[in-house]
């Protein structure tokens, strides 16, 4: 058994060919096809963070959104830049989004991917410290955001304030109980797996990793939830940790779906550089007939070690449709596979 979700980047594009020629369409469809993602019985509705693009970025007014709006679905992000975070400011949002949600904000966050700009968080305000560099910020960030989940008073209060306090020093309010364990990492290679672990976060692993072996993704995923699982025993955590795999998988079930994805042109992995040493691989689409599909699939190591399962979606073609490629892989692959 797997939980399945989906996996949205929120775009937008002012043309006839997209289904979401604004920001508000994007929005407000990724709140449609939440609620209807949760009536197919799909488990998780995660949106992808990206600033100075034509996609989501503002995570929480959203997530608060489709919080209100359903009511068993977990709802999630893969993945917020850290590097872009008041971990202060954050850990408020964090905590009324999942109030308003009933405990089922599922939060991945990470380092962040290659951006539209130069530095781009320098815009909002950041700086690394001296020696320290623009991925090590974003992990301070995520620590000190950790920490804050806790829950424990920090801040002494004045001897005057406005309203009555507890005794004790301050915490940040609203505080969501258990949100901590409910924080996931994002990583693309295997040392920050480990570090995740350590830490005590649940694992996101997408549809790119850092070519640290030359084999397929899929293998070198596996070892990089192996090398998670890991550090998180060695750690002595006492709760069992989740880890995520995200794909591009389509039955073809239809016309549509075979001019969409039926011409074979990404089935196999790609390498390309992320920016002038880092190699990167990155993941196949699965596109074919669901016996085919499914046979592809069973061969997948990485998915065989997750316990959940996100499916990028092409949201510029809509809710309708994206629905349709959601049933699809909820009704004639996961009960094939035992997923469902």
């Amino acid at each position: 058994m797997k939980k399945i979700g989906f996996l949205s980047f929120g775009h937008w594009t002012p043309s006839s060919q997209s289904r979401t020629q604004s920001a508000a369409d994007a929005l407000l469809q990724s709140i449609d096809l939440a609620v209807e993602a949760e009536r197919l019985g799909m488990d998780a509705a995660y949106f992808r963070v990206h600033h100075f693009a034509q996609q989501l970025a503002s995570p929480f007014p959203l997530l608060a959104a489709v919080g209100a709006k359903t009511r068993n679905i977990e709802i999630g992000t893969a993945v917020i830049d850290m590097r872009y975070e008041n971990p202060h400011y954050m850990a408020e949002e964090a905590g009324a989004a999942d109030l308003i949600a009933g405990g089922r904000l599922q939060l991945g966050i990470s380092r962040g991917s290659p951006e539209q700009v130069i530095d781009g968080w320098r815009y909002f305000g950041y700086r690394p410290r001296e020696g320290e560099d623009d991925a090590e910020m974003g992990r301070r960030h995520a620590e000190e955001f950790l920490e804050l989940l806790r829950g424990k008073g920090f801040a002494r209060p004045t001897p005057r304030p406005m309203f009555p306090n507890p005794p004790g020093l301050l915490r940040l309010e609203p505080h969501s109980e258990g949100l901590r364990d409910r924080i996931w990492w994002g990583s693309a290679s295997n040392a920050t797996a480990a570090w995740a672990g350590k830490l005590g976060m649940n694992l996101q692993t997408s549809t790119l990793k850092f070519d640290e072996t030359g084999e397929p993704l899929h293998i070198q995923q596996s070892a990089q939830i192996r090398a998670y699982r890991a550090a998180w025993k060695e750690a002595g955590h006492t709760r069992t940790p989740r880890i995520s795999v995200s794909r591009s998988i389509f039955a073809l079930l239809d016309d549509r779906d075979r001019a969409y994805f039926g011409r074979g042109s990404h089935d196999e992995d790609s390498i390309g550089y992320l920016d002038e040493s880092t190699r990167a691989i990155f993941g196949r689409s699965y596109a074919a007939e669901p016996d085919v599909l499914i046979e592809e699939l069973r061969k997948d190591e990485a998915i065989a070690e997750a316990d959940t399962l996100l499916l990028t979606v092409p949201n510029q073609l809509g809710v309708a449709y994206n629905a349709h490629v959601i049933e699809g892989i909820l009704t004639t692959v996961a009960p094939a596979l035992g997923w469902r």
